[in-house]
């Protein structure tokens, strides 16, 4: 199918409209949480860390995002079950690392405006839009959030794609992404191990055995996996429970 210069053009003109409305709706969120201009990174007292483990990864027909699901407070448990896959627009997730609820907060109000541009546009938001969204909250209230997030989907300009918006608000997008405090642990075994165009299959273990490996290292990461296979027919969410993870050595 062939597309006229025209019809680019008018597409881009009314993308570029759409960002334009994000930016002004943008502005009244950012006033709405900044608080004051100290630099709060450190947890307030009683306030729920999810000290995590989350990742995303492509392959051949869509992504897969996964995390542990393990909340702290301190080095206090607070929930063994906690469910870090955020969905922000039918076929867009994202995961979420650092205050639960600072990135709980976040996530909904991308949502709202993934809502909004749907609405206006006529059309699904691409996963970039979404990722600028969680950018541009991110950055503007850096001093006032502890919030990371990997957002990963589908969308039909870029197929399956990953952004990663960790803390302080910078975009990089990514064949895959690892985050939370479990992350450090399997830094050096995902890039030995991860492969360009890989299978469903094959991303699905290569996903399990990473976040199982961060779980039996770190204190902050554990309970359960749950994963979500986003591909352009829809989601398929898989859960993985603690006992039936792979045994890694701990001696």
């Amino acid at each position: 199918m062939v597309t006229s210069p025209r019809s680019k053009q008018g597409h881009n003109t009314r993308r570029l409209r759409g960002f334009r409305r994000l930016s002004f709706f943008l502005h009244l969120s950012s006033f709405t949480l900044r608080t004051n201009n100290k630099r709060t990174m450190v947890l307030k007292e009683g306030e729920v860390n999810l000290g995590t483990t989350t990742m995303a990864v492509t392959f051949k027909g869509g992504v897969i995002i996964g995390a542990d699901s393990r909340s702290t407070i301190g080095s206090f448990i607070a929930n063994r079950v906690t469910n870090k896959l955020a969905e922000v627009h039918d076929l867009i997730y994202c995961c979420r690392s650092g205050s639960s609820a600072d990135t709980q907060a976040v996530s909904d109000i991308v949502r709202y405006y993934l809502q909004m541009y749907t609405v206006n546009e006529k059309e699904p938001p691409s996963v970039r839009t979404a990722a600028a969204l969680f950018r541009e909250l991110c950055y503007t209230n850096k001093d006032n959030l502890t919030a990371g997030f990997i957002v990963a989907g589908w969308d039909r300009h870029d197929k399956g794609t990953i952004w990663n918006v960790p803390l302080g608000g910078s975009l990089h997008q990514q064949p895959f992404a690892i985050g939370g405090s479990g992350s450090t642990y399997i830094y050096g075994y995902c890039d030995a191990t991860f492969r360009e165009d890989m299978s469903k299959d094959e991303c699905m273990e290569f996903m399990k055995n990473s976040i199982s490996l961060a779980m039996s290292r770190d204190g902050s990461s554990g309970g359960c996996i749950r994963l979500a296979v986003i591909t352009e027919t829809g989601v398929e969410k898989i859960f993985v429970p603690g006992n039936k993870l792979q045994v890694h050595w701990e001696g």
